[in-house]
């Protein structure tokens, strides 16, 4: 029998269709369908048509499939959080796999059409709220099913908790009725817990079940993988983007004892040994001719001051037009200009990135951790020279990602298989990259030029907003360039063509910058600097009307309750309108992050307090984070994300910068490359609006807000809009 389900994130009315899977115990999953008119009715669903979410194993095991890929987040820990719920499992009893198939079974339906197995944009918990419970109550009811067929009782007198089905006397574990329960009918109707009986949903203090391994050493990732005969390779990077290999004399490298060839691979010149030492030895004795005709010969300077002649001009493309906010700006009492700068940024998570590659029997096997499994299939067939569905990925926990794991061009894996392919081994391959790799590597948040206007009538509201953006397109030239409409790139405006602030006359426009310098999505994508240039021109125009940043917010915000919500509840939590010792100061931002048009966003509201000292001598002592996810699956891991964010963002308006050069990238490593230290994290406090809305992500909400927030209290510490980040630098440019 199939059950069909709405899906209430995408607004295409994809379904999903329930089915058990023929393994040795129990395993239901979906298949993600297009509605149709036998929706409901019965009909068989076979091991082709479905794909598990959930599988109860003889030994009383309950494993689950996922290809939401956790990088830290606990995406697991929320997904098995909906599948006990519903299931009446025990914490002891879960495994969560990543499960790489089909993005038909495990297809992002809130990040297009389902097309693609994506882990991005916070959408886990989106997507999963309705797949991963059906699941489990389906499994439940199964069980139960057959707990009554076996003992000759009613349904409805069985109980399940904590991983036992129960009858008076009678108790079963799952594990002993996993197999009766493949055999029973699939449920038709699968009815949810009230959220009044919910007992894991919302729960406090519960610790994650990845917990232990992950501080015992005992959680596996790529880079801790060892094979029988594996060999290790490190590559050699272009110092230029866009150059290419002309040749290279690896002569003395061949003669550092343990290496055994010296490759061209598609990117650059790879160094396969037996062990890392020799690897790494080995590829500082590489000789290579670089062809740079065609490379990036720019330095960060020189594009930027290339960006704001451009931001000077006539924006190329319209992102939104409401009113006429040229003739307005020529009638406004107050006017203000800004031109904000923004550098590149790297995501450098803490595991650098690797994957293990062994090309054999004509296929592919794969090791790592990637957000977009389905993308490398055909990447890989291309360089391998085999069949797409004999690429077969092993999805595994990484160590952080924050974008870095899901670039469209999987640089990365683009290595590890031409350097195996090259070589002619069958042998595994384990390809690591440094660090210098990674923060020389490419692939960055994109450098932005904003140059923003705005006008206030005579009664200190706001009457015109005008945005000129320049910079680089994530999408542009990719296989998702179809994304890019009339020249937007919806991944390069996002905050800031959908701000919720009241103004009749709002002209938003983008560039698009061309340069050698590979880009990517990066933790908050694009809200990064629009929702800087946003809230820190709105606290401008506050000034400027002398009007108090909140109230004048708040003015602005009609329609928009669960913006001003979490705005008033930061508020008040920061204790706002109480006053602060001398030399210290506040500042506040709020926004709303959306995955995709059309899509339920997260709402984030967050205090500063600072302590000034004058000149550059600040730091920031306390950030107050009051956000609205929907329902909170997991609060304390909610709290937790919040709180990475804002370390995260931290960092990056503080003091993180990408420069290049000539071409060249100046940065290498941590000493040059710094993320924010320990010692300059402030406190933070997380405020969790109650809510009965679907859950929505958590992920990256936090850390577009705290720049500005940030930003701001200096502005009340020193009347200017640092216009330059990072702020280091921006202090010094005010």
């Amino acid at each position: 029998m199939q059950l069909h389900l709405r899906n209430t994130v995408h607004a295409s009315r994809r379904q999903f269709m329930l089915g058990t899977i023929a393994v040795a115990g129990l395993a239901v999953g979906y298949r993600l369908t297009v509605a149709s008119p036998a929706a409901g009715q019965a009909g068989g669903s076979t091991l082709n048509d479905v794909q598990a979410y959930v599988e109860i194993t003889p030994e009383n095991r309950i494993r689950i499939r996922t290809a939401q890929h956790d990088m830290g987040q606990g995406v697991h820990f929320g997904i098995a959080t909906l599948v006990l719920e519903e299931l009446g499992g025990d914490w002891s009893q879960v495994e969560v796999v990543g499960a790489y198939g089909d993005p038909k079974h495990y297809g992002n339906t809130a990040l297009g059409d389902g097309s693609f197995e994506i882990t991005g944009g916070s959408t886990s918990m989106l997507i999963s709220w309705q797949r991963y419970r059906k699941a489990g109550a389906a499994a439940r009811m199964m069980l139960v099913a057959a707990a009554a067929k076996q003992w000759k009782v009613a349904e409805r007198e069985i109980s399940v908790a904590n991983g036992v089905i129960v009858h008076g006397s009678k108790k079963a574990s799952f594990g002993e009725l996993a197999a009766a329960a493949a055999e029973m009918p699939i449920p038709v109707d699968v009815p949810l817990k009230p959220k009044a009986a919910w007992t894991k949903i919302g729960a406090e203090n519960v610790r994650r079940f990845d917990s232990a391994r992950k501080t015992n050493g005992t959680q596996l990732y790529p880079i801790d993988l060892k094979m029988e005969g594996m060999l290790t390779a490190v590559i050699i990077h272009a110092p230029k983007f866009g150059a290419t290999v002309k040749s290279f004399d690896a002569s003395k490298a061949k003669s550092v004892a343990g290496v055994v060839d010296v490759v061209q691979s598609a990117r650059g010149v790879s160094v396969v040994a037996r062990d890392m030492w020799s690897a790494l030895k080995a590829r500082d004795l590489v000789s290579v001719q670089w062809d740079e005709t065609a490379a990036e010969q720019r330095g960060s300077v020189e594009l930027i001051a290339d960006f704001k002649k451009v931001a000077a001009g006539t924006p190329a493309a319209i992102a939104r037009n409401d009113g006429d906010a040229n003739a307005a700006l020529k009638t406004a009492v107050q006017k203000v200009e800004i031109i904000y700068e923004f550098p590149y940024l790297v995501h450098a998570p803490l595991e650098a990135l690797n994957a293990v590659v062994k090309i054999s029997d004509g296929g592919v096997e794969i090791w790592s951790g990637i957000q977009h499994p389905g993308l490398i299939q055909y990447a890989v067939a291309g360089i391998a020279q085999v069949p797409p569905n004999k690429v077969k990925l092993h999805l595994m926990n990484t160590g952080g990602g924050f974008g870095r794991r899901g670039p469209i061009n999987v640089d990365w894996i683009v290595d590890a298989v031409s350097t195996a392919k090259a070589l002619g081994t069958d042998k595994p391959i384990k390809l690591q990259w440094t660090r210098e790799n990674d923060i020389k590597g490419g692939n960055y948040r994109p450098a932005f030029v904003h140059s923003f206007k705005g006008g206030l009538d005579e009664d200190g509201r706001l009457v015109a907003l005008q945005d000129h953006m320049v910079g680089q397109s994530i999408l542009s030239g990719t296989i998702f360039k179809q994304i890019v409409a009339n020249g937007v790139d919806p991944k390069s405006v996002e905050g800031i063509d959908n701000l919720p602030y009241e103004v009749k006359n709002l002209n938003v426009g983008i560039t698009d910058a061309e340069s050698k310098i590979p880009v990517l999505w990066w933790r908050s994508t694009a809200n990064g600097h629009t929702i800087y240039a946003l809230e820190t021109f709105i606290d401008e125009l506050a000034s400027l009307a002398k009007r108090d940043p909140i109230e004048f917010r708040l003015s602005m915000l009609k329609g928009h309750s669960r913006h001003a919500t979490v705005l008033r509840l930061a508020a008040e939590k920061a204790g706002w309108d109480r006053p602060l010792p001398k030399g210290r100061y506040r500042g506040v931002a709020v926004y709303e992050k959306i995955p995709a048009h059309g899509q339920p966003g997260t709402f984030v509201a967050q205090v500063a307090e600072i302590t000034f000292n004058g000149g550059t001598d600040f730091s920031v002592d306390r950030v107050v984070c009051a956000v609205d996810c929907g329902i909170a699956i997991n609060p304390d891991q909610i709290r937790a994300q919040m709180e990475g964010a804002v370390g995260f963002g931290l960092g990056a308006i503080l003091q993180e910068e990408l420069t290049l050069t000539n071409g060249v990238v100046d940065q290498e490593n941590f000493d040059t490359y710094t993320p924010l230290r320990i010692n300059q994290m402030p406190k933070v406090e997380v405020h969790i609006v109650p809510s009965e809305e679907p859950p929505t992500g958590v992920g990256e909400m936090g850390v577009a807000p705290v720049g500005p927030a940030v930003a701001n209290a200096l502005r009340a510490a020193t009347g200017k809009t640092i216009r330059v980040l990072p702020i280091k630098k921006g202090l010094l440019a005010t």
